[in-house]
């Protein structure tokens, strides 16, 4: 599980692979991946060399009635009693039936629970809150970490990346066609797409010609930069291209997690409220760009559009944004203004630092000769 927003992990699938994760007898876990071919989809994979035992200490997981699940082990002697863990006594249903010589409770310290149940809870149910800040710093430094590798990679190839995000239904996927279908002439283009399942939006920007690859992420909220990571390695996109990630609907868990991008561009429609800049402060802080989207409905709207742009801008100053109808083109072409201008910025930047490289190859030559 992502401790710092609670949501499943393991589950990620990116399109041509798929991922397994195995909990082992030590109380690890290991996840690998496999690579698909064409027929191989669906196809079922025996792993010989992992599996659950049942001696002197053994786990084993419960499915509540909300749908949560509950993963704790044991250590006792052949037909020893043992009690665990919440106040509220439950019964479980096992599908692999085993006896327990006792009625089945867990208890948390009153220390760890909360008016509502386990301080926590929704992010690590095992964890104290202490512990749970120490894997929340953990997982984003480590997430960080591979940001920082895909900045670079991006960089070397002057590849424009920008992390799309919004909430569902704010018209990304539109907007990502009718910028592919403007931009053709210009560079080339890919897209990676990120939703919980399905690859419907996948399957619409590839219908552009654009080279697009899905990441599902299962029970995850957002995407992260190891998922992008391995989307990349798919893609390959071309040197001096522009590389749109259309993060998975969410105006919450995004706002954490850089994925290497070089903006991070918010899409706020105008069907959605304009005190959304207020209620979700962190993804608006984070973004460099706000596509105000959806503005050939404003007629049929009660929206006020400057007091969601000061909205915004009281929790960002100095945001810009621009408004945008993907169905009319309104505002299409100062976006793709904006495009231009950061893409070619991207390549003074690359250009910059070859050239400083050269100098200090030279230098060394130089000071080799010398010698």
């Amino acid at each position: 599980m992502c401790t710092t927003c609670g949501c499943g992990s393991g589950q990620t699938r990116i399109e041509g692979e798929h991922e397994h994760t195995h909990v082992n007898p030590d109380g690890t876990v290991t996840t690998h991946r496999h690579a698909h071919g064409p027929d191989d989809e669906g196809r079922d994979h025996a792993h010989p060399e992992h599996h659950h035992h049942h001696g002197a200490g053994h786990g084993h997981e419960h499915v509540h009635a909300d749908g949560t699940r509950h993963v704790h082990s044991h250590a006792h002697a052949d037909g020893h009693p043992h009690d665990h863990a919440h106040d509220d006594a439950h019964d479980h249903a096992h599908p692999n039936a085993h006896d327990h010589a006792h009625p089945h409770r867990h208890d948390l310290p009153a220390a760890l629970r909360g008016p509502a149940g386990p301080i926590g809870a929704a992010h690590a149910p095992r964890f104290a809150p202490s512990r749970v800040v120490d894997v929340e710093r953990a997982l984003l430094e480590k997430n960080d970490a591979l940001a920082a590798i895909n900045r670079q990679r991006f960089a070397d190839r002057a590849v424009l990346a920008l992390n799309l995000v919004s909430s569902p239904g704010s018209g990304k996927t539109t907007l990502l066609v009718k910028t592919i279908e403007a931009w053709a002439a210009r560079t080339p283009v890919a897209v990676i797409e990120g939703d919980q399942q399905t690859s419907r939006d996948a399957d619409r920007i590839r219908a552009t010609g654009a080279p697009a690859v899905q990441v599902n992420t299962g029970k995850g909220c957002h995407l992260d930069a190891h998922m992008v990571g391995h989307a990349v390695d798919k893609l390959d996109p071309a040197e001096g291209s522009l590389l749109l990630i259309e993060n998975v609907g969410n105006l919450v868990c995004p706002a954490a997690f850089d994925l290497g991008e070089a903006h991070k561009v918010v899409i706020l429609s105008v069907t959605e409220g304009e005190d959304k800049p207020l209620k979700y402060p962190d993804m608006f802080r984070a973004a460099d760009l706000m596509l105000l989207s959806k503005t050939d409905l404003l007629p049929h709207l009660d929206f006020d559009v400057d007091a969601a742009i000061a909205y915004a801008q009281r929790v960002r100053p100095g945001l810009r944004v621009l408004q945008v109808s993907a169905t009319t083109g309104a505002g299409v072409a100062e976006w793709l203004a904006w495009l231009e201008a950061e893409l070619a910025a991207v390549r003074v930047r690359r250009d910059a630092d070859l050239a400083a490289l050269r100098r200090r190859v030279a230098e060394l030559e130089a000071k080799a000769g010398a010698a």
